[in-house]
Protein backbone atom coordinates (compact mmCIF):
# COMPACT_ATOMS: atom_id res chain seq x y z
CA UNK A 1 0.00 0.00 0.00
CA UNK A 2 2.80 2.53 0.74
CA UNK A 3 4.51 1.87 -2.06
CA UNK A 4 1.27 2.35 -4.43
CA UNK A 5 0.67 5.64 -2.44
CA UNK A 6 4.37 7.38 -2.96
CA UNK A 7 4.00 5.95 -6.56
CA UNK A 8 0.65 7.76 -7.32
CA UNK A 9 1.82 11.23 -5.43
CA UNK A 10 5.32 10.68 -7.60
CA UNK A 11 3.24 10.61 -10.94
CA UNK A 12 1.03 13.56 -9.87
CA UNK A 13 4.22 15.78 -8.57
CA UNK A 14 6.58 15.29 -11.62
CA UNK A 15 9.36 17.49 -10.79
CA UNK A 16 7.41 19.40 -8.23
CA UNK A 17 4.04 21.49 -8.15
CA UNK A 18 5.38 24.73 -9.65
CA UNK A 19 2.18 26.36 -8.85
CA UNK A 20 1.81 25.80 -4.59
CA UNK A 21 5.79 25.88 -4.38
CA UNK A 22 5.46 29.81 -5.97
CA UNK A 23 2.23 30.73 -3.84
CA UNK A 24 2.30 28.78 -0.40
CA UNK A 25 4.96 29.84 2.10
CA UNK A 26 5.99 26.49 3.96
CA UNK A 27 5.35 27.62 7.59
CA UNK A 28 1.64 28.12 6.55
CA UNK A 29 -1.27 26.37 8.27
CA UNK A 30 -4.17 24.81 6.91
CA UNK A 31 -7.38 23.25 7.47
CA UNK A 32 -9.19 20.87 5.19
CA UNK A 33 -12.28 19.47 4.18
CA UNK A 34 -13.17 16.66 1.82
CA UNK A 35 -17.12 17.27 1.13
CA UNK A 36 -19.78 15.50 -0.51
CA UNK A 37 -20.60 17.21 -3.82
CA UNK A 38 -23.63 14.57 -4.50
CA UNK A 39 -25.62 11.54 -2.03
CA UNK A 40 -23.90 8.12 -2.06
CA UNK A 41 -22.00 5.76 -0.53
CA UNK A 42 -18.27 6.35 0.78
CA UNK A 43 -15.70 4.28 0.12
CA UNK A 44 -11.80 4.46 0.35
CA UNK A 45 -11.28 6.64 3.57
CA UNK A 46 -8.61 4.62 4.93
CA UNK A 47 -7.07 4.78 1.13
CA UNK A 48 -7.11 8.66 1.36
CA UNK A 49 -5.88 9.26 5.48
CA UNK A 50 -2.90 7.60 4.63
CA UNK A 51 -2.27 9.31 1.19
CA UNK A 52 -2.47 12.78 3.98
CA UNK A 53 -0.41 11.09 6.49
CA UNK A 54 2.69 9.83 4.04
CA UNK A 55 3.34 13.61 4.77
CA UNK A 56 2.70 14.40 8.20
CA UNK A 57 -0.38 15.60 7.84
CA UNK A 58 -3.25 15.32 10.71
CA UNK A 59 -6.43 13.05 9.84
CA UNK A 60 -9.54 12.61 11.01
CA UNK A 61 -12.30 10.49 9.45
CA UNK A 62 -16.28 11.62 9.65
CA UNK A 63 -17.70 9.21 7.60
CA UNK A 64 -16.55 5.63 7.75
CA UNK A 65 -16.52 3.50 4.52
CA UNK A 66 -20.18 1.88 3.82
CA UNK A 67 -21.75 5.36 5.17
CA UNK A 68 -24.54 6.65 3.34
CA UNK A 69 -24.05 10.41 2.93
CA UNK A 70 -26.12 13.26 1.72
CA UNK A 71 -24.53 16.38 -0.08
CA UNK A 72 -22.67 19.02 1.49
CA UNK A 73 -21.51 16.51 4.60
CA UNK A 74 -18.01 16.35 5.66
CA UNK A 75 -16.70 13.18 4.81
CA UNK A 76 -12.66 13.96 5.98
CA UNK A 77 -10.74 16.47 7.80
CA UNK A 78 -7.18 17.42 7.25
CA UNK A 79 -4.91 19.79 9.37
CA UNK A 80 -0.87 20.66 8.46
CA UNK A 81 0.58 22.69 6.32
CA UNK A 82 -1.64 23.91 3.56
CA UNK A 83 1.46 23.49 0.48
CA UNK A 84 1.50 19.35 1.37
CA UNK A 85 -2.69 19.67 1.79
CA UNK A 86 -2.65 20.82 -1.54
CA UNK A 87 0.05 18.78 -3.11
CA UNK A 88 -1.76 16.03 -1.78
CA UNK A 89 -5.44 17.18 -3.01
CA UNK A 90 -5.90 15.78 -6.44
CA UNK A 91 -4.34 11.98 -5.95
CA UNK A 92 -6.22 11.60 -2.59
CA UNK A 93 -9.55 12.72 -4.39
CA UNK A 94 -9.21 10.42 -7.33
CA UNK A 95 -8.99 7.18 -5.65
CA UNK A 96 -11.67 8.63 -3.02
CA UNK A 97 -13.96 9.36 -6.05
CA UNK A 98 -13.32 6.49 -7.63
CA UNK A 99 -14.05 4.24 -5.10
CA UNK A 100 -17.26 6.28 -3.97
CA UNK A 101 -18.73 5.97 -7.30
CA UNK A 102 -18.03 2.71 -7.58
CA UNK A 103 -19.46 1.10 -3.89
CA UNK A 104 -22.27 3.70 -4.68
CA UNK A 105 -23.67 2.12 -8.15
CA UNK A 106 -23.20 -1.23 -6.56
CA UNK A 107 -25.18 -0.73 -3.42
CA UNK A 108 -27.58 1.00 -5.61
CA UNK A 109 -27.60 -2.76 -7.60
CA UNK A 110 -27.38 -4.19 -4.42
CA UNK A 111 -30.54 -2.79 -2.99
CA UNK A 112 -32.64 -3.36 -6.29
CA UNK A 113 -32.04 -6.58 -6.38
CA UNK A 114 -32.74 -7.18 -2.50
CA UNK A 115 -36.49 -6.65 -2.91
CA UNK A 116 -36.70 -9.09 -5.36
CA UNK A 117 -34.26 -12.30 -4.84
CA UNK A 118 -32.43 -11.67 -1.32
CA UNK A 119 -29.79 -14.52 -1.71
CA UNK A 120 -28.81 -13.64 -4.96
CA UNK A 121 -25.16 -12.06 -5.20
CA UNK A 122 -23.64 -9.19 -7.20
CA UNK A 123 -20.22 -9.60 -8.41
CA UNK A 124 -17.61 -7.68 -9.77
CA UNK A 125 -15.21 -8.58 -12.48
CA UNK A 126 -11.32 -8.66 -12.94
CA UNK A 127 -12.49 -5.89 -15.80
CA UNK A 128 -10.19 -2.88 -14.19
CA UNK A 129 -7.78 -0.57 -14.71
CA UNK A 130 -3.90 -2.12 -14.20
CA UNK A 131 -2.89 -1.25 -10.05
CA UNK A 132 -6.19 -0.46 -9.23
CA UNK A 133 -7.61 -4.35 -9.22
CA UNK A 134 -7.28 -3.89 -5.00
CA UNK A 135 -9.02 -1.09 -4.51
CA UNK A 136 -12.14 -1.26 -6.75
CA UNK A 137 -12.89 -4.88 -5.16
CA UNK A 138 -12.76 -3.09 -2.23
CA UNK A 139 -15.05 -0.49 -3.26
CA UNK A 140 -17.22 -3.24 -4.18
CA UNK A 141 -17.34 -5.13 -1.06
CA UNK A 142 -18.05 -1.60 0.56
CA UNK A 143 -21.31 -1.64 -1.67
CA UNK A 144 -22.51 -4.69 -0.62
CA UNK A 145 -21.44 -6.94 -3.36
CA UNK A 146 -18.71 -9.88 -4.19
CA UNK A 147 -15.24 -9.18 -5.62
CA UNK A 148 -15.75 -12.38 -6.96
CA UNK A 149 -12.26 -13.30 -8.75
CA UNK A 150 -9.54 -11.14 -7.47
CA UNK A 151 -6.26 -12.93 -8.99
CA UNK A 152 -5.96 -15.82 -11.54
CA UNK A 153 -5.04 -18.00 -8.82
CA UNK A 154 -8.04 -17.28 -6.58
CA UNK A 155 -9.96 -20.00 -9.04
CA UNK A 156 -10.12 -22.18 -11.89
CA UNK A 157 -12.34 -20.29 -14.50
CA UNK A 158 -12.19 -21.59 -17.54
CA UNK A 159 -13.38 -19.40 -20.69
CA UNK A 160 -14.53 -19.63 -24.02
CA UNK A 161 -10.61 -19.39 -25.76
CA UNK A 162 -9.81 -22.05 -23.03
CA UNK A 163 -11.98 -24.66 -24.59
CA UNK A 164 -11.00 -23.45 -27.99
CA UNK A 165 -8.20 -24.66 -27.19
CA UNK A 166 -8.70 -27.80 -25.20
CA UNK A 167 -11.64 -29.02 -27.34
CA UNK A 168 -14.27 -29.72 -25.20
CA UNK A 169 -16.31 -28.58 -21.98
CA UNK A 170 -16.02 -32.25 -20.56
CA UNK A 171 -12.09 -32.40 -21.19
CA UNK A 172 -10.90 -28.74 -20.02
CA UNK A 173 -13.05 -29.71 -16.77
CA UNK A 174 -11.47 -32.96 -16.61
CA UNK A 175 -7.76 -31.65 -17.51
CA UNK A 176 -8.49 -28.98 -14.20
CA UNK A 177 -9.47 -31.49 -11.61
CA UNK A 178 -6.36 -33.61 -12.54
CA UNK A 179 -3.81 -30.88 -12.08
CA UNK A 180 -5.54 -28.09 -9.59
CA UNK A 181 -5.73 -28.60 -5.31
CA UNK A 182 -8.67 -29.61 -4.59
CA UNK A 183 -9.06 -26.29 -2.18
CA UNK A 184 -9.92 -24.55 -5.72
CA UNK A 185 -13.38 -24.27 -6.76
CA UNK A 186 -13.98 -24.94 -10.75
CA UNK A 187 -16.06 -22.44 -12.78
CA UNK A 188 -16.84 -23.19 -16.29
CA UNK A 189 -18.47 -20.31 -18.85
CA UNK A 190 -20.67 -21.78 -21.32
CA UNK A 191 -22.99 -19.97 -23.88
CA UNK A 192 -25.54 -22.51 -23.99
CA UNK A 193 -27.88 -25.60 -22.52
CA UNK A 194 -26.28 -28.16 -23.40
CA UNK A 195 -22.61 -27.53 -22.42
CA UNK A 196 -24.48 -26.16 -19.07
CA UNK A 197 -25.69 -29.91 -18.49
CA UNK A 198 -22.20 -31.18 -19.18
CA UNK A 199 -20.11 -28.94 -16.88
CA UNK A 200 -22.92 -29.56 -14.26
CA UNK A 201 -22.54 -33.66 -14.48
CA UNK A 202 -18.65 -33.44 -15.11
CA UNK A 203 -18.18 -31.48 -11.77
CA UNK A 204 -18.17 -28.21 -12.07
CA UNK A 205 -18.87 -25.99 -8.92
CA UNK A 206 -20.15 -22.49 -10.59
CA UNK A 207 -21.54 -22.54 -14.22
CA UNK A 208 -21.94 -19.33 -15.95
CA UNK A 209 -24.03 -18.39 -18.73
CA UNK A 210 -22.59 -16.11 -20.26
CA UNK A 211 -24.08 -13.74 -22.70
CA UNK A 212 -27.63 -15.56 -22.56
CA UNK A 213 -31.05 -13.83 -22.65
CA UNK A 214 -33.35 -14.10 -20.17
CA UNK A 215 -35.25 -16.73 -21.77
CA UNK A 216 -32.16 -18.73 -22.44
CA UNK A 217 -31.17 -18.67 -18.89
CA UNK A 218 -34.77 -19.95 -17.68
CA UNK A 219 -35.12 -22.78 -20.41
CA UNK A 220 -31.25 -23.51 -18.96
CA UNK A 221 -32.13 -24.10 -15.47
CA UNK A 222 -35.01 -25.92 -16.18
CA UNK A 223 -32.90 -28.54 -17.80
CA UNK A 224 -31.08 -28.93 -14.71
CA UNK A 225 -33.59 -28.88 -12.58
CA UNK A 226 -35.27 -31.68 -15.14
CA UNK A 227 -31.74 -33.83 -15.08
CA UNK A 228 -31.27 -33.24 -11.30
CA UNK A 229 -28.15 -31.05 -12.19
CA UNK A 230 -29.01 -28.32 -9.92
CA UNK A 231 -28.22 -29.46 -6.58
CA UNK A 232 -24.40 -29.11 -6.06
CA UNK A 233 -23.76 -26.23 -8.58
CA UNK A 234 -24.26 -22.40 -8.41
CA UNK A 235 -25.28 -20.69 -11.66
CA UNK A 236 -23.59 -16.96 -12.44
CA UNK A 237 -25.12 -15.14 -15.70
CA UNK A 238 -22.85 -12.30 -16.84
CA UNK A 239 -23.11 -9.98 -20.02
CA UNK A 240 -26.00 -7.64 -21.42
CA UNK A 241 -27.06 -6.75 -17.88
CA UNK A 242 -28.03 -3.74 -17.19
CA UNK A 243 -30.45 -1.91 -14.67
CA UNK A 244 -33.68 -2.79 -16.94
CA UNK A 245 -32.93 -6.04 -17.02
CA UNK A 246 -31.18 -6.89 -13.32
CA UNK A 247 -34.71 -7.49 -11.63
CA UNK A 248 -35.95 -10.20 -13.96
CA UNK A 249 -32.73 -11.97 -14.07
CA UNK A 250 -32.57 -11.77 -10.14
CA UNK A 251 -35.78 -13.52 -10.05
CA UNK A 252 -35.35 -16.13 -12.84
CA UNK A 253 -33.68 -17.92 -10.32
CA UNK A 254 -29.83 -17.42 -10.35
CA UNK A 255 -27.14 -17.65 -7.48
CA UNK A 256 -24.77 -14.54 -8.78
CA UNK A 257 -24.86 -12.02 -11.22
CA UNK A 258 -21.68 -10.69 -12.22
CA UNK A 259 -21.29 -7.22 -13.55
CA UNK A 260 -17.95 -5.65 -15.36
CA UNK A 261 -19.02 -2.55 -15.38
CA UNK A 262 -19.22 -1.94 -11.86
CA UNK A 263 -15.53 -1.11 -12.41
CA UNK A 264 -14.97 -0.81 -16.39
CA UNK A 265 -17.44 1.97 -16.39
CA UNK A 266 -17.38 3.32 -12.79
CA UNK A 267 -18.42 6.92 -12.65
CA UNK A 268 -16.94 8.75 -9.33
CA UNK A 269 -18.61 10.29 -6.87
CA UNK A 270 -18.33 13.85 -7.19
CA UNK A 271 -15.89 15.03 -3.73
CA UNK A 272 -14.37 18.31 -3.35
CA UNK A 273 -11.70 19.89 -1.11
CA UNK A 274 -12.39 23.27 0.84
CA UNK A 275 -9.37 24.43 2.94
CA UNK A 276 -9.13 27.45 4.78
CA UNK A 277 -6.16 28.42 7.24
CA UNK A 278 -8.97 28.28 10.21
CA UNK A 279 -7.43 25.47 12.35
CA UNK A 280 -10.07 22.92 14.36
CA UNK A 281 -10.33 22.55 17.43
CA UNK A 282 -10.66 18.65 16.99
CA UNK A 283 -7.04 18.08 16.70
Amino acid sequence: MKNTIEKWIEEDIGFGDITTESLIPNETLGNAKLIAKEEGVVAGTQIAKKIFESRGLMVAILKDDGTKISKGETIIEIMGKAKDILVLERVSLNILMRMSGIATNTNKIVEKVKNVAPNVKIAGTRKTAPGLAKFDNLAIKVGGGDSHRFCLDDMVLIKDNHIAVVGSVSEAIEKVKKSVSFTKKIEIEVENSKDAAIASKNGADIVMLDNMNLESVKETLEILNDFKLRENVLIEVSGGINSENIVDFAKSGVDIISIGALTHSAKSLDIGLDISLEISSDY
